[in-house]
């Protein structure tokens, strides 16, 4: 239960912003259906996928009166279809760039993904396994930085693929620190003059494949790997491999602060929120999208299944990691499940309910903020679980 306060507070919750209070935005709203673009996404009415519309409109309100600060987006979609759709002015920040005002998201708007970048990586990672340009997850990653041997001893050389799909690496890492201070590791990894340098320099503080410890450079490694392995750059082969098939052509993804020719693969993409929403379809849909199977689906089942455990205030809370992926579990008195989702700070996030066939997608300008939990679970259990017909047998 704690876990999901934590996942949703991500999206619904920050101390309330000062700046808030000098703008004003009606809370007068109405259920519409989404709107139907020639953008591949097909939309239908909430009330004709037994969801109850009454429930999301109350929640569309409290977000309106700040009772739920900066959100930015918030989009439905269950049976394959898109039928909540709502976007909200705000705070906001551009990835590298900074304050970028107060701004009226809208349906067209690039919106930063931050670590949901990372979610994307692997996606390509997961194509050019099944495209033959990568053998095997398990390959050592030496094979692949050569020209850094000399930061790899006899340990370091057992580091694969899949331990940075899991960051399981074992390489020192903090990302515990807040952002804003130049101890966090990423911080130090986005000013360095050699990003991979940087990672692969740093000691090795557990066996690869035995701890998870959050990590960027696991992400950054992973586009220069693809890099290596296809011959084109990261954004390069996504918008080919990835992007292309699924239909999105509006996109940015940022370089590093100071290599201007090595994608930001950890945090540096920018999206539409309904193209965020095709990205989960995608995954929901174990890696089909129309007749071109994009990603194999065991591929999928991996990437959004717990492939090592993540640290837990509880022996009964079973936090896991996928390929850049993260799991918690949902945990109601006469209901459980698990939620895989792909997370990035600020209020980034795509949430795959996959026992009620339905994903959410989020966006926010909570950066850099405290978050607190408080009521979260509350407007969680009040407006977005009962909002499900088959949900209610479970909340009587």
């Amino acid at each position: 239960m704690k876990a999901i306060v934590r996942i949703l507070s991500f999206v619904l919750a920050s101390f309330v912003l000062i700046s808030c209070h000098r703008h004003y935005r009606s809370t007068a709203y109405s259920y519409v259906t989404p709107k139907q673009l020639s953008d591949g996404l097909p939309v239908d009415a909430m009330y004709n996928n037994g969801m109850d519309t009454g429930k999301i409109v109350a929640l569309t309100k409290l977000i309106l009166n700040n009772t739920y600060p900066n959100i930015h987006s918030m989009l439905i979609l269950r049976h394959g279809k898109l039928i909540y759709e709502n976007y909200f002015a705000g705070e906001d920040e551009v990835v590298g760039k900074g304050y970028a005002g107060y701004v009226n998201h809208t349906i067209d708007d690039l919106h930063d993904c931050r670590s949901v970048s990372k979610s994307f990586t692997s996606a390509c990672i997961g194509i050019a396994l099944k495209q033959g340009f990568i053998k095997s997850i398990d390959e050592p990653i030496f094979s692949y930085f050569k020209e850094y041997a000399k930061y790899f001893d006899a340990s370091k050389r057992k580091i694969t693929i899949r331990n940075l799909l899991t960051m399981t690496s074992g390489l020192k890492w903090d990302e515990n620190t807040p952002y804003l201070d130049p101890k966090n590791s990423e911080i130090q990894m986005d000013g360095s003059d050699d990003p991979v340098q940087f990672i692969l320099s740093r000691k090795l503080t557990s066996v690869p494949g035995t701890t998870w410890n959050y990590s960027g450079g696991s992400a950054t490694l992973l586009g220069e790997i693809l890099r290596k392995a296809t011959g084109e750059r990261l954004d390069q082969f996504a918008r080919k491999y990835l992007f292309a098939p699924l239909g999105i052509k509006k996109y940015t993804w940022e370089p590093m602060l100071k290599d201007k020719d090595m994608t930001a693969a950890a945090w540096g993409l920018r999206l539409r929120s309904r193209d965020l929403a095709k990205f989960g379809l995608l995954y929901m849909n174990d890696g089909k999208w129309g007749n071109t199977q994009v990603l194999d689906t065991d591929w999928v089942k991996q990437s959004l299944s717990a492939q090592v455990l993540r640290p837990s205030e509880s022996p009964k809370i079973v936090r896991g990691y996928g390929f850049q992926f993260w799991t918690d579990p949902l945990t109601l008195p006469r209901y459980k499940t698990d939620f895989p989702f792909a997370m990035g700070r600020g209020g980034q996030l795509i949430i795959f309910w996959r026992s009620m066939d339905i994903v959410l997608v989020f966006t926010g300008g909570n950066y850099n903020r405290n978050i607190t939990g408080s009521d979260i679970y509350t407007a969680f259990t009040h407006y977005i679980v009962p909002s499900v017909k088959e949900m209610q047998p479970y909340l009587k």
